[in-house]
C-alpha cells in the first residue's frame, strides 16, 4: 500500500510527520508522501522541514517522501512555483485541482498539467482535452478517498481510461481516521468504476514512477 497525498501539522493536518509515518507503518504501507498545502509564502518551510525528518528516516520502511501540494495558487503562477518547489527539494509535487467542493480558480487543472506537476489532486470535472494532455505529459490524476473531493471520482476514472491517463488512489488524509487500508483503497477504485485488475495496475505504475 502506498499513498502520495496526506497532510501534517505543517498545514492543516493533525499529526506531526513521525506519527503519520508510524500510523501508516502499522497499516502496512511501503511508502507515504507528506504533501502539505503550500503557496509562495510557506513552500520552503514545509519542504525544508520534511527533508530533515526524511534524512533521519532514510533507511526505514515505509519510505517517507517529502512532497508538497500547491493549493489555491493563481493558475498563472503554478508552473513557476512547481519549478521552485523542485529546486527546494520536493520529491513529488501535487497541485490542488478543481474539486467541485471548493472555489478553485478555473484554469488550475490545465496550468498544473502544463507546468509538469506529478499528480493533479482531485481534479473535479476535468475536461477531456485536459485529460488527453495529462496522458501525453505523464501527469497522474487522483482518485480521492476524501469526503467531497471523491464525488467526481467516476468522471475522472472514466476519462482517464478513455485517453490512457495514469491514475493514483490517495487518501488526502488530514487526521488519523483518514488513512486508507489497502482494502478500502481498493474499494474506492472499484467505486470509481475501475476493474479489479485496473486498480492493481494503478499501484504498480505509481510505484515504478515515484519510488
Amino acid at each position: 500500500m502506498v499513498d502520495f497525498h496526506c497532510h501534517s501539522i505543517f498545514s492543516d493536518g493533525e499529526l506531526i510527520p513521525a506519527e503519520i509515518w508510524r500510523r501508516v507503518k502499522i497499516l502496512g504501507y511501503s511508502a507515504i508522501a507528506i504533501t502539505d498545502h503550500a503557496d509562495h509564502s510557506n513552500f520552503e518551510f514545509i519542504i525544508t522541514n520534511l527533508l530533515k525528518i526524511k534524512r533521519v528516516f532514510n533507511n526505514l520502511t515505509p519510505r517517507l517522501i517529502a512532497g508538497i501540494e500547491l493549493t489555491h495558487v493563481p493558475p498563472e503562477f503554478i508552473p513557476e512555483l512547481i519549478k521552485e518547489a523542485r529546486k527546494c527539494g520536493a520529491e513529488i509535487v501535487l497541485v490542488h485541482g478543481e474539486t467541485i467542493v471548493e472555489p478553485v480558480a478555473e484554469g488550475t487543472n490545465i496550468s498544473a498539467i502544463l507546468g509538469g506537476a506529478d499528480i493533479l489532486a482531485h481534479p473535479g470535472l476535468i475536461k477531456e482535452e485536459e485529460v488527453k494532455l495529462a496522458a501525453e505529459k505523464g501527469v497522474f490524476l487522483e482518485i480521492s478517498g476524501r469526503k467531497g473531493h471523491c464525488l467526481a471520482n467516476g468522471h475522472v476514472a472514466f476519462l482517464a481510461k478513455k485517453y490512457g491517463a495514469n491514475l493514483v488512489i490517495n487518501s488526502d488524509a488530514h487526521s488519523p481516521s483518514d488513512f486508507l487500508t489497502k482494502d478500502l483503497a481498493f474499494k474506492i477504485g472499484l467505486g470509481a468504476g475501475l476493474k479489479p485488475e485496473e486498480v492493481e495496475k494503478i499501484w504498480e505504475i505509481a510505484k515504478k514512477r515515484f519510488f
